[in-house]
This record gives C-alpha cells, structure tokens and sequence, in this order.
C-alpha cells in the first residue's frame, strides 16, 4: 500500500523525544521524507536511532536531522532551505516548545522566563510558519501543510498558573488561525493541535513526585489519565495528510474530553496505548 505522505517532505521541530519523535515514526511510515530537528545534537542522535529502528523507512524517503534553535531564525531558515534539495517542504510540524519550572503566576514569572518562553513558543512557530510558506511558494507547491504545537491549557483557564506558557500557547492559536485564512486560497492549511496533559518527560520531569500536584491535574481527567504521545502523533498524521485537505484554521484538541468536562467519572482508568519510541 502506497502511505498516507508518500512524496512528501516533513520538518518536525522538537524531534528529539515526545511527541516530535512518535511523529517522525508516524511520518516514516507513511512514506514521507523526514528532517529531524532539535536543539539537542545527542538528543537528536538517539532520536535517528529509534526512527531507522522504528520506522519502517520507504527505499525512496530521506531521514536526516539538523540542530535547530527555533528562537533564532536563520536555524529556522537554514532548516526549511535543507530541503530545498528534497524538493522544498510539504509539511512543516511547529512542535518544539518550553514550559519552564520556574513559569507560575503573573507575580512569580520573571521577565526572563516570560521572554524565553515567548521566545520558543511564539517566534519558533512564527519563523518556521513564514520559511514553511517561503518555500512552499519557492517550490511552486499548490498545497501544503502547517501544523502547530499549542495546547489546551489555551483555550481553559487554570488555578495551576503557568502564565507565560499559557500565554504564549494562546499567541499559537491566533497566529495559526491568521495565517489559516491568510493563505487559504494559496492550499496552505494551517493548524493548531491543542494537546491534553501528557505522560511525556517535559511534564512528568516538571511535576516530579510531587502528589498534591499530580492529583490536582488527575482529578479532571474523564479517561482517568494521561494521554500519550502516540495518540498525539496519529492526530499530526491526520493534519498532515491529504485526508485533511478541508480542515483548516482548526484548534485540534486532543485531550480525552478534558476540555469539555464538567464533573468527571469515577472509576479506573482506561488503558494508554504504547509509544513506539518507549
């Protein structure tokens, strides 16, 4: 069977692990060239090996990584024009992000992490977004898709402030649909994937052993627990695909009903699925 992204070149930012990872593997099977990018060089490294392992690489794709710091745009730049060679981009996966330990209400965020936040968040989608299009047009492609990491903590609000996070995750969902309208008569789709709270290291490492913490989040959630990258990674293939040609400007959530929850069941949780990477 031919797959869903055969002819199709991919940059995914934040490639390293999580969901930018079980997204490459997605990718890869579906016959789409990949370029991995992070800020990691060993991160990135280890992320290759598990993508040639887990894979499934079609004999005519590509599989490459490069370091990239989002919040700098000639890194951006520098990425997307790698795939000039390729053939210019086709899909361009704005995941990498920070949600830094030290981000908490609007008396405790610093400036600096408010800055470093936006920073990574919003110019990081911003650059790859406009070098996306740059060589989308360059390339004379008719179509094309933009997929960009927010999250549902954007379209909610919290007593567990993370305000530059939430914030910057709020920028995503107007720039996305900005530019979804924007170049809408172009065939560029642009799209938020608002993910729910993830058994992912970026989150698990951030709460900690901390119980009071975890329940205070555990507590909301319909399915009695997190939600997985993997499940994350097939909603971006979706996105990603043609199957999605007529779905743009959308806040894609995916979060088990969180954000549509008002007093949660009881009982045991429902069973995760397995990451591939993991």
């Amino acid at each position: 069977m031919v797959g869903r992204l055969a002819g199709k070149n991919a940059i995914i930012t934040g490639a390293a692990g999580g969901i930018g990872l079980e997204t490459a593997i997605l990718f890869l099977r579906e016959g789409a060239s990949v370029l991995l990018t992070d800020i990691s060089e060993a991160g990135l490294q280890k992320a290759l090996e598990k993508a040639i392992e887990l894979g499934q690489k079609a004999s005519n794709s590509r599989l490459e990584t490069k370091v990239v710091d989002v919040s700098k745009e000639s890194d951006v730049e520098g990425a997307v024009s790698h795939l000039d060679s390729w053939g210019g981009v086709d899909i361009m996966f704005n995941n990498a992000g920070i949600m830094h330990p030290n981000d908490g209400t609007e008396l405790e965020t610093s400036e600096k992490i408010w800055d470093l936040t936006m920073n990574i968040n919003v110019k990081g989608v911003w650059y790859g977004s406009k070098h996306a299009v740059n060589s989308l047009r360059k390339h004379g492609k008719r179509s094309g898709s933009i997929i960009n990491t927010a999250s549902m903590v954007s379209l909610v609000g919290a007593a567990t402030p993370q305000v530059a996070y939430t914030a910057s995750k709020g920028a995503v969902l107007a720039l996305t649909r900005e530019l979804a309208i924007l170049h809408a008569r172009e065939g560029y789709r642009f799209n938020s994937l608002c993910p729910g709270p993830l058994n992912t290291p970026l989150l698990q490492d951030w709460l900690g052993d901390d119980k009071e913490k975890r329940f205070r989040r555990e507590v909301h959630f319909p399915m009695g627990r997190f939600g997985e990258s993997i499940e994350q990674a097939h909603a971006v293939v979706f996105l990603a695909s043609d199957e999605s040609s007529f779905v743009n400007a959308t806040d894609f959530v995916v979060d088990g009903g969180m954000t549509k929850a008002y007093v949660t069941p009881l009982g045991p949780a429902t069973d995760s699925p397995r990451n591939l990477a993991s």
